[in-house]
Formats: structure tokens, C-alpha cells, sequence
């Protein structure tokens, strides 16, 4: 079978790193990879490619910048052209970018069927466009691979189970790569780290997009930098962007992006996670840290039914008053939440 892997943004990397190498090493399995582009900057890009051994790209698209309807739809046109060019006999996407909607978009209209890795999250909120993206991308896939039990049960509800689709619940495939990558994990280069950190991160357009969330979590942070612990904040190039725009003082520990393994390395040694990701909660998890998700909404429920993840929202003083709370706390995945860490076997026997 000749597949298609559509990626283009740092989660996709990582999950694409394991399930990659385990397509690779079944037999009957050939994989053709486009990057889309949609992360451009080095740091958030290229070096994954390094660290995780994932093969470069066969197509790199170099389709970044602008907005969602504009770059969806160029991603969209060179999409369809590789796939003419290819014939692939499926294609595979992860999770909820517009790198994935275009890829499962250009493959629908082609009648070429669509594998979704990380179908069936839902986090009720339409004003997010990954909500919009992961809803239009299971309508469009007929293998929907969940990664948890809450996600088999909202495909159920939408009514997916009376349609000609397959859904697995095959487990998360980024705790494979936790696991798989925790032993190489690295220090980032020409940073010194202040011990007992609280390890942030902030790119999430709900927030940044919105200049009154936006200066309400930096107030937070400025606020646990002065009274609980140093906050390091790999800052994403597009939030950096909106704090200066709003002329917002950021007295916080900056440093560039990371590298996943310098990431790890990160979620290994600091005392809380404080984030707006959805991928980073579940990191924080894996590593054992308790998560305050400065978002609304979340994916993944789960983590908050089992009381090692709480939602604030962009409220300063919820933010500050969570983080303070939970500072240091370190929990445990006793009911193995994500499948245990063989997902991307599982999800390579199945396509074989």
C-alpha cells in the first residue's frame, strides 16, 4: 500500500517520528511525506526532522504566513497536485491543522481514503479553528484512529457509528514518543536554567489574538516570576510578534523554541507546567507534572476527571492562584490513560 503523510506543524513531527518508523519496519507499507510548510522557523521545523530521525520530506510546500482561509486554501491546491502527481492508495493526517483539513480535504474530492490520527477530540468550542478543522476532517476520513476512550465516545455521538467508517481506539501515539525519546532527552544549548522552574507556553490565537487575554496571562507570569518560582518560556515566534504589538513588559525567563528533546528535558526537571497547548498537557502528564491549560475549553478531559490538569482560562488571578496551588505537585498515569505507549504499532498492523 502507498500512503501519503500529510504534516506541517511541531505536534505532527513528533507523532509523525514514531509512527513513520513503525510503518517502516512492517512489511507491505510504502510512505510518501509533504511537509506543508506551515512551520517555517528552523527551530520549529527543521530540527525535528534532525532530532527525531523522521525522513525528510519528499515535498516541502513552503506554505506559511496569512490567514486561516488563505494559507488552508494554498495548502489545499498543493495538496491535490502532489496527490495527481503520487496516486497514493491513502493518505494519513494527524491531528487538527489546517495542514490537516487541506490534506483530507484534497484527498475526499480525489476519492482517496482518509486515516485521521487523533480523530474524534472535541473541545466544544467553534471559535477555535482546530475545532473546525478536527470536525470537517473525521466527516472526510473513513479510518478514524482515537487516541482515548472520550474520543470513540464523541464520534459515537455524533453518529459515526451507523456510518461506513472504522473507529479504533488505538491509543496516543505522542506517549510513544515520550517514551520512545525520554532517554535522549538534551539540555538547550547557552541556556542557564534556574532551578525549580515553572515551564510555560503561550501561542494558542485565542490568546494572542486577543489583546485583552493576551495582557492578562503575561500579567500571570510576570506575577509567578516575582512571587512563586522562574518561569521559562520557549516563546513561539507569532507570540512574540503579539506581545510586542501590544506593548506588553515581559519580565519572564525567555529563551528561542526547542527541540523536542530539549523540550523534554524541560518537562523532566521543572516544578509545574503552565500552558495553552493542547499537545504540552499531555506531555506534562507523561513527565509526571501537574498542568494549569490557560484555555477555556480542552481535548482532553480525561486529565481533568483524573485531577492532574485545571483550566483557568486567561484569568490572571485564576492563573496565578492554580499555579501557586499546584506548584510542585507530581502525578501519575495509575490508570494508563493513553494506551501505554504502543499506539504506533498498532496503527501501523492495522493499515498493513
Amino acid at each position: 500500500m502507498k500512503l501519503l503523510t500529510i504534516i506541517g506543524a511541531r505536534p505532527q513531527f513528533i507523532k509523525a517520528s514514531v509512527v513513520s518508523k513503525a510503518i517502516a519496519e512492517i512489511g507491505g507499507l510504502a510512505e510518501t511525506i509533504v511537509h506543508t510548510g506551515q512551520h517555517f522557523d528552523d527551530n520549529m521545523s527543521d530540527i525535528f526532522f534532525d532530532q527525531l530521525g523522521i525522513p525528510r520530506p519528499d515535498f516541502l510546500l513552503n506554505i506559511h504566513g496569512g490567514s486561516h482561509g488563505a494559507m488552508t486554501g494554498r495548502m489545499l491546491s498543493e495538496v491535490e497536485r502532489v496527490m495527481l502527481a503520487e496516486k497514493p492508495d491513502r493518505v494519513l493526517v494527524y491531528g487538527d491543522t489546517n495542514s490537516t483539513l487541506a490534506g483530507a480535504l484534497a484527498a475526499a474530492k480525489l476519492n482517496i481514503p482518509v486515516a485521521h490520527i487523533e480523530a474524534g477530540l472535541r473541545s466544544f468550542n467553534m471559535r477555535m479553528p482546530e475545532e473546525i478543522n478536527r470536525i470537517l476532517t473525521d466527516q472526510v476520513s473513513d479510518l478514524l484512529f482515537c487516541p482515548t476512550q472520550a474520543a470513540v465516545e464523541n464520534l459515537s455521538q455524533e453518529g459515526f457509528l451507523g456510518k461506513p467508517v472504522k473507529i479504533l481506539n488505538v491509543g496516543d501515539v505522542m506517549q510513544d514518543s515520550a517514551l520512545f525519546f525520554s532517554q535522549r532527552e538534551r539540555a538547550p544549548e547557552g541556556i542557564d536554567v534556574p532551578n525549580g522552574f515553572i515551564l510555560a507556553t503561550l501561542h494558542r490565537a485565542e490568546n494572542t489574538d486577543d489583546p485583552a487575554r493576551l495582557k492578562s496571562i503575561v500579567v500571570a507570569l510576570n506575577k509567578l516570576q516575582s512571587t512563586v518560582a522562574p518561569v521559562v518560556l520557549p516563546l513561539h515566534p507569532r507570540t512574540r510578534e503579539a506581545i510586542s504589538r501590544c506593548g506588553l513588559p515581559l519580565n519572564v525567563s525567555v529563551i528561542k523554541p526547542v527541540g523536542y528533546l530539549e523540550m523534554i528535558w524541560l518537562l523532566q526537571r521543572c516544578n509545574l507546567v503552565l500552558t495553552d497547548s493542547g499537545g504540552v498537557q499531555k506531555e506534562a502528564f507523561f513527565f509526571g507534572k501537574y498542568c494549569v491549560t490557560m484555555r477555556d475549553q480542552t481535548e482532553w478531559i480525561e486529565l481533568i476527571q483524573a485531577g492532574v490538569n485545571v483550566l483557568v482560562g486567561a484569568d490572571e488571578n485564576n492563573i496565578v492562584t492554580a499555579a501557586t496551588k499546584h506548584y510542585g505537585k507530581q502525578v501519575e498515569d495509575q490508570r494508563q490513560l493513553y494506551g501505554g505507549g504502543q499506539a504506533a504499532e498498532r496503527i501501523a498492523q492495522y493499515l498493513q
